[in-house]
């Protein structure tokens, strides 16, 4: 852009011969602010590019759990659903079993009036009897009568007579007795039988003389229940249907979140493409040799790369560590930590090298959030002294915030500028502070070579 404005110069000059000189300092000033222009419109293009991407990140997050959460949801409703299945089915198998049992009721008591009718013949053969020896009586009566006539002849024939009146005395009792007993037995097995009897018409009359009372007969009581698993039945029915609705129901609503969810992500893609324009923008201004915001913090994290990829190259020199200790990716996993933390060979090294470049930076120029050196997969073995605190057990949201050294930051900014192998790099981007917190932030990297090996990048990051 600078070269361009530089070749339509000498038009410019000519178009104001009688002064030069003023309409050269005129175009440098139109260049130079042209250029600062264009930088403030680039640089609110990566906020808002950066906030962009961020918002749609969230969103995305969110799409996401709500699709995760529906999976569940539509998993839950089918076990349901299955289950209402189930009951559906056991209930019509009792109400199977109901009416056997009725019709098995029913013919029992058909049995039961059969027994009635035989203990009503048992108590007319008692009658008999007790009729046989009334009459047994009464003769063996008139035979001792005759026999106290006949004198001593009949004397036995007497005593004959005597014990077939006893003897038709006890049958007569034994008689009654049984008569009796037949007689509560019959009205207890009448009563069982009318119980067990069907009939629909003294059904109907009892329930409307009780109003709604419950009948005392078996029957009544079997059919009552049967109703009861028929409601039960119904009931079973309506909501399955109903939970068959809800399933068709979240399952579209399951659908319709994926859709939204990977529309995000398209959406998401898009906006990094929005924001690789503007930071590339951003540093074709810088690289134009004209003077912008950003200059002073490009030039510091430059000059800190040089001088941490110095302190490295002495390190080696001086056999303080091994170069395949300082270029180690066995990143080995801190047990307990949350967010999760690795160890390194050189860790030992970059504590006692690193703080005094790093926290030097911190006050060379205003608005700086954090000065780190990041090996070329993202791992800050050291950070900014107020970022090394050591992590609170069970505190996710804490340890995100101020324990931020011996982590992997392996996201979009974080891979970008350790990996940069160019003078520098310009990008724009949201931080994670955890528990929802976010600092729209803007960084500088440059490349740290040690021993002419990529050891990967210095991140200079400040506030708009």
């Amino acid at each position: 852009m600078l070269a361009w404005f530089k070749k339509h110069e000498p038009a410019a000059a000519d178009s104001h011969v009688a002064a030069p000189a003023a309409s050269t300092g005129e175009g440098a000033g139109s260049v130079h602010a042209l250029a600062s222009l264009l930088q403030r419109d680039s640089s609110g293009l990566g906020r808002e590019a950066a906030e962009l991407r961020g918002t749609l990140e969230d969103s995305t997050t969110v799409a996401t759990r709500q699709a995760e959460t529906l999976g569940e949801l539509i998993s839950q409703a089918q076990q349901i659903g299955q289950a209402q299945d189930h009951i559906h089915r056991e209930t019509q198998h009792s109400q199977q079993a109901m009416q056997r049992a009725r019709e098995t009721v029913e013919q029992v008591g058909h049995e039961v009036a059969g027994v009635v009718s035989t203990l009503h013949q048992v108590s007319d053969a008692a009658r008999q009897i007790t009729q046989v020896a009334l009459q047994t009586r009464l003769v063996a009566f008139n035979a001792s009568v005759e026999a106290k006539r006949a004198g001593e002849a009949g004397l036995g024939f007497s005593v004959v007579a005597d014990a077939v009146k006893d003897l038709s005395t006890q049958v007569e009792s034994i008689s009654k007795a049984i008569m009796s007993t037949v007689s509560t037995l019959d009205q207890r097995i009448q009563s069982l039988s009318n119980d067990l009897r069907v009939d629909e018409q003294a059904i109907a009359k009892a329930a409307d003389k009780d109003h709604g009372q419950p009948n005392r007969q078996v029957h009544q009581a079997l059919l009552g229940a049967e109703a009861a698993v028929q409601r039960i039945v119904d009931a079973a029915g309506i909501s399955a249907e109903l939970c068959r609705g809800i399933q068709d129901q979240v399952t579209r609503m399951g659908q319709e979140v994926s859709q939204t969810r990977d529309a995000l992500t398209t959406a998401t893609r898009r906006s990094e493409s929005v924001l690789g324009v503007s930071e590339r923008l951003m540093e074709l201004i810088a690289t134009s040799g004209v003077q912008t915001a950003d200059t002073p913090y490009i030039e510091l994290a430059q000059r800190v790369a040089a001088q941490v990829a110095e302190a490295l190259e002495q390190a080696i020199a001086r056999h303080r560590i091994a170069p395949e200790q300082l270029f180690d990716e066995r990143y080995v996993p801190l047990q307990g930590s949350q967010p999760q933390q690795h160890s390194t060979a050189f860790n030992a090294l970059t504590d006692e090298l690193f703080p005094a470049l790093q926290e030097g930076a911190l006050k060379a120029l205003p608005q700086v959030v954090f000065c780190i050196a990041a090996d070329r997969n993202g791992y800050i073995s050291t950070h900014n002294r107020a970022y090394c605190q050591m992590q609170r057990p069970g505190d996710v949201t804490w340890n995100t915030a101020n324990s931020r050294w011996r982590r992997i930051f392996n996201d979009r900014t974080g891979l970008a500028s350790a990996r940069n192998t160019r003078p520098f790099l310009l990008q724009t981007y949201r931080r994670d502070m955890g528990g929802g917190t976010f600092v729209l932030l803007k960084e500088a990297s440059a490349p740290i070579t040690v021993a002419g090996r990529h050891w990967g990048g210095l991140r200079l990051a400040y506030r708009f």
